[in-house]
């Protein structure tokens, strides 16, 4: 499966994200849903691992690797909170529009620690991120 295919599944299943998680918090405090879904989600990838074989690399999981990877599981993780709160209190269309903004900081960031190259293209992108998700929001 390519990287386009891949990428389209992520987009749709995170639609769906959206839609289920505004839907499950009604009724329940955004941090305990994010914490329920974190659990489930979890699980599902140990499960996956297992029955992949995954777990036969976990030894190469250590050092900076280690601390990137720690790293990246708390931002996700803080992430999703601030999304479940904004869902709670949010229309789904507007957090998520902003959410996705996400973009502009990866081109922000890919430029900094990946040293991604800026070009017009992205810069034009990123504004019509922007613009789009301000439409949805104002």
């Amino acid at each position: 499966m390519g990287w386009i295919l891949l990428s389209v599944l992520s987009a749709f299943f995170a639609g769906l994200v959206a839609i289920l998680g505004k839907i499950g918090l009604k009724g329940i405090d955004p941090t305990l849903a994010t914490t329920v879904r974190a659990v489930i989600m979890a699980s599902f990838f140990v499960l996956v691992s297992l029955f992949l074989g995954k777990f036969n690399g976990i030894d190469q999981v250590q050092g900076k690797t280690l601390w990137i990877i720690v790293g990246a599981g708390i931002a996700g993780a803080l992430s999703w909170l601030c999304y479940f709160w904004a869902l709670k209190s949010g229309p789904a269309t507007a957090v998520s529009a902003i959410y996705r903004g996400s973009i502009v900081f990866v081109v922000i960031l890919s430029l900094i620690f990946l040293g991604e190259a800026l070009t017009w293209k992205t810069v034009l992108g990123s504004l019509f991120v922007v613009v789009g998700a301000l439409f949805f929001v104002l």
